[in-house]
This record gives structure tokens, sequence and C-alpha cells, in this order.
């Protein structure tokens, strides 16, 4: 087991959900083809870097004007919007890399880049898009709500293809939170099914992010040789230790800390880190099994197609993989998928023994029909339980 403690860092982070610079009323509604973004990624990383003057984040007014234009210079064109639409604990990056996006934009194409931000819980989010918010770019949490935009007919099916890494912009890892001092000496997973550990986790019925810690606790028998009988017993223990279920993420930490319920919270590693930064030290454990909790990025194509922004929007997914954007994202507590700076941040972000995925479990589709839905082996644990 590795008991981690993270080194210090200066970024802050507002977890409250924002929406920056309203959307205009009068959008230009333009139809456009839809390109294959894979096929002028590599044209777009040789851009990156490119940029020499400084052009103001779209947010602060008008941008300084630049010497030397890029390859579209000519005539300043109309500013052009974009949405993205992403899940709180991202706001801190999404910060610091928009400004540098807009800057490269600017430079190269001559046209400011307005950028609406939305930040909250992944769920509601992803009910928000499929309601009515016209997002360009969502950033969701897990997969499945990003297939639920699909399910809507906002995006097309093969979106995980449309970008690098099968569009996973960057990972964390499931965690285990325990109080100062360790004081119960919990160091893994199996600490959890002891009499005298109560466990704090959201109900994964209620909490998409919740499904991340019920599949850690699952795959880490699994993955290193166990049974699904073995795996189905030893998840049943770890939930006898829940006295409480709550609906999310978010209330789970405030019962954890503000109530002070529980000896151990699990979590993800990007949490604690982001806390770090704001003062706030969480002793955590590195299961020695655990799962990598992966983030996608998507073009929501009904929208960009209504706006006439898919050039924009492709252009900023792409953006969002080179080495410039990871380090943004891995200094607020992110695992890099790029693999140059995951290096750089070695220190930051040890190995796992045992590593697994959702795709190791079989897949989205299959861990909800296998687990989550009604009736299934979650609701069948808690009946055996008696909750």
């Amino acid at each position: 087991m590795k008991s981690w403690q993270p080194p210090q860092r200066d970024d802050r982070e507002n977890n409250t959900a924002a929406s920056i610079h309203q959307p205009s009323t009068d959008r230009l509604v333009k139809s456009l083809s839809r390109r294959s973004f894979g096929r002028r990624f590599g044209l777009f990383l040789a851009g990156v870097g490119m940029s020499s003057a400084i052009a103001a984040c779209a947010n602060t007014g008008t941008p300084t004007s630049t010497a030397d234009a890029g390859a579209d210079a000519g005539a300043a064109k109309p500013p052009i919007e974009l949405t993205l639409v992403s899940y709180a604990v991202t706001q801190a990056a999404y910060e610091q890399i928009i400004p540098k996006f807009v800057e490269q934009w600017k430079q190269e194409h001559n046209q400011e880049v307005i950028f609406n931000q939305s930040y909250g819980g992944s769920g509601s989010q992803t009910r928000a898009v499929l309601d009515g918010l016209d997002a360009d770019v969502v950033a969701l949490a897990l997969a499945l709500d990003t297939q639920k935009l699909e399910d809507g007919g906002l995006i097309e099916p093969g979106w995980e293809t449309e970008a690098p890494n099968d569009s996973i912009v960057h990972k964390s890892v499931a965690v285990i939170i325990t109080r100062e001092g360790n004081p119960k000496n919990i160091q893994g997973w199996e600490d959890l099914t002891r009499d005298d550990v109560q466990v704090v986790t959201a109900n994964p019925k209620t909490s998409g992010g919740a499904r991340w810690n019920y599949l850690a606790l699952w795959g880490a028998v699994t993955q290193k040789g166990g049974s699904e009988a073995a795996a189905e017993e030893f998840v049943t223990n770890v939930y006898k230790h829940v006295p409480v279920l709550p609906k999310d993420a978010r209330e789970a930490t405030d019962v954890f800390y503000s109530r002070g319920q529980g000896d151990a919270l699990i979590n993800y590693e990007n949490e604690v880190l982001l806390a770090k930064q704001k003062g706030e030290d969480q002793p955590f454990i590195i299961p020695e099994a655990t799962i990598s909790i992966d983030n996608p990025i998507a073009v929501v194509d009904a929208n960009v197609d209504k706006h006439g922004t898919r050039e924009v929007a492709e252009a900023f997914v792409a953006f969002l993989f080179t080495p410039e954007a990871q380090r943004e994202f891995a200094k607020v507590g992110f695992r890099p998928v790029d693999p140059t700076v995951a290096e750089e941040f070695a220190s930051q972000y040890p190995p796992v023994e045992t590593l697994f995925t959702v795709s190791d479990l079989g897949g989205w589709d299959t861990i909800q029909e296998k687990f989550f839905k009604d009736g299934a082996v979650f609701d069948q644990i808690q009946a055996k339980i008696g909750k």
C-alpha cells in the first residue's frame, strides 16, 4: 500500500458552479458539414506554441492586436462564442487553459473567441445540456454521462474516436481518505471491511461519481485474480460498514468533514490534491489495486453545427491534448495523458501496482446493466444488508 502526501502547489479553484459571460441571444445559425477531427489534429499540433504576442482572455475585454497574424490573417473577423460545460473541479485548469487557446486562435485566425463557461456536478450538467444548455464542448466526469448526450441525439456515435487517446483528456484514481494521523491504521480496501471502521461513500444509483468507488472495490478483487463471487462478497462486506448513502459526492464529503461521520472516505486523488492547494491537508491512501478514473471530452455535434462553431470547437478540443494544456491539468490534481507531461509530474503521481479501467470490467453498457440498473447487483447487495 502507498500512503501519499501530495506536494504543495499554489493554484486555487472555486468549486462552486459558475457561468461566465452569458451567451448572446442572436447567435449566427449556420449548418456545417461534419468534418473529420482526427485529420486536422496533426496540423493543429504543428501550430501550437507559435504565438508571440499576447491576446487578452475572452472575458476581460478587447484583445491586444498582433503585429504578425497567422495563416488566416487579414481583416479581423467577427468574434465567435464557444460554450464549455464541465464539472466543478476542472474549473481551475480551464481558467488557465482558455486564455492560452484564445491567444493562439487570435494569432492564427485574427479572430477573438469568447468563452461561455458553466461548471457544476457532472450529472446535473448532463441534464442541463439535454434540457437545452447550448454547450459546444462538454467535459464530463465519466463517459456514461457523455453517452447520455449521444442517446439524446446531441452527439453523434463514434465521438470517442474524434479526439486523441479515445477522447480521454485527463485521469485520476480512486483513493481512501482517512482521519488525521490515520488512527484506524487503514492501509487498503480490505481494511474497509473491519468492524471498527465506518466508511463514507455516495450512492452509486444516484451519483455517477460514486460508481467509480463501487467499481474500484469490485475490480480490486477481480483484477487481482479473484472470482465474481468473491468480489460480490467483498463489496457487500464494505457496504455493511456504510451507515448512510449520500446522494452525491459533495454530500458525502460534507458527511465526512462537516458532520464528522466515518473513519474513511472513498474519493478521488485529484480532489485531495486540489484541497491540498487550498491549504486543506487530507491524508490519503492509494490502494495497490484501484481504478483509473478516465475523464472524456467531446464536441456537441448538434450545437456546433447549429452555431457554426465546429472548427473552433474541434481546435479547442485538440489544444487540450497539447503539453501546454496538459500541464495545467496536472497542476490541479489530474493525471495527464501526455507521456512527456506525465514524466514531468511523476513525483506527484506515483504509479499504481494494479491499475484497471472501465474496459477491463466490460465497458459502461455492461457495467450499467450488471451493477446499477434496478434489481441488479448493487440493489441485491443492499437487500442482503437490509438497506
